[in-house]
C-alpha cells in the first residue's frame, strides 16, 4: 500500500527525516512512536502528501505521487487518503453531518450519495442521534468520532492519524483505539497512527521506532 524508500526532509538546515525506508501492507494498522523532535509528525506529513520529500520515492495504492503536480496530489489525497488529528479540527458552523459530508461535497459526489454515506458512518459511530448537532453540543469524544467518519467518507485507501486520542480521557480512548480496529475490520482501510500511547502502539500490528529522524526498529506482533 506504502512504500517509501530513501525519504529525506529538511526546514532551512535542520534535517528531520535522514534517509527513511519502510513498507506499510495494505489493511495494517501501524503506529509512528518516538521521542519528542524524532519526526514522527514530518514523516506522516510526508506520507500522507501535504509535504513533499527533499529526496526518495514515495509510492501510495501503486501510485507515483513523486511525479504528480499540485493539482494532481490535491484531487489524489481527496480521493485515496483520509486524514484524523488530534483536536478534530471540525467546522464550528456545520453539524456533525454537514462536516462528515465535507470530503465528498469537495469532490463534487451527488449530494444524495454523499448524505446516505455520511448517515451510514454516523450510524457505525454510534453517532445517528448526534447527526444534526454543531461541534459546541458534542463531546469531546464524539467530535473525534465525527472526525474519523468524515476521514473514511471518501473510502480512502489509508487514514493517517496524528496523536488523536491525545486530547481524550482514559474511556473514550479506549473506545478511539478499537474503532480503528472496528474500522479496518469492516471497511478495509489501512491506518499509519503517529502516537505517544503506548497502550495504542502495544495494540497495532505494527510499530515504527523514529530516533533523530531514523528508523531504529520495526517490532511485528508476528515476530
Amino acid at each position: 500500500m506504502i512504500t517509501a524508500k530513501n525519504i529525506r526532509k529538511s526546514f532551512g538546515s535542520l534535517e528531520v527525516l535522514k534517509g527513511i525506508d519502510l513498507h506499510i501492507s495494505r489493511g495494517e494498522v501501524v503506529s509512528i512512536v518516538g521521542p519528542s523532535g524524532a519526526g514522527k509528525t514530518t514523516l506522516l506529513q510526508v506520507l500522507g502528501t501535504l509535504y513533499r520529500p527533499d529526496s526518495g520515492s514515495l509510492h501510495i495504492a501503486g501510485t507515483d505521487v513523486a511525479t504528480l503536480s499540485e493539482s494532481e496530489i490535491s484531487r489524489f489525497r481527496n480521493a485515496h487518503l483520509g486524514f484524523v488529528f488530534q483536536f478534530h479540527q471540525l467546522l464550528p458552523e456545520f453539524t456533525a453531518l454537514e462536516n462528515v459530508m465535507i470530503p465528498a461535497m469537495i469532490a463534487g459526489h451527488s449530494q444524495r450519495e454523499n448524505r446516505r454515506r455520511a448517515e451510514e458512518l454516523l450510524d457505525f459511530m454510534g453517532l445517528s442521534q448526534r447527526a444534526s448537532h454543531k461541534p459546541s453540543e458534542l463531546s469531546g469524544g464524539e467530535k473525534q468520532r465525527v472526525a474519523v467518519a468524515r476521514a473514511l467518507m471518501n473510502r480512502p485507501d489509508v487514514v493517517f492519524a496524528d496523536e488523536p486520542s491525545g486530547s481524550l480521557d482514559s474511556r473514550n480512548k479506549s473506545e478511539l483505539h478499537q474503532l480503528f480496529f472496528d474500522l479496518r475490520d469492516k471497511f478495509g482501510q489501512t491506518f499509519v497512527i503517529v502516537t505517544h500511547d503506548t497502550e495504542l502502539a502495544a495494540l497495532t500490528d505494527r510499530c515504527i521506532h523514529l530516533v533523530d529522524g531514523k528508523t531504529a526498529d520495526i517490532h511485528s506482533e508476528n515476530e
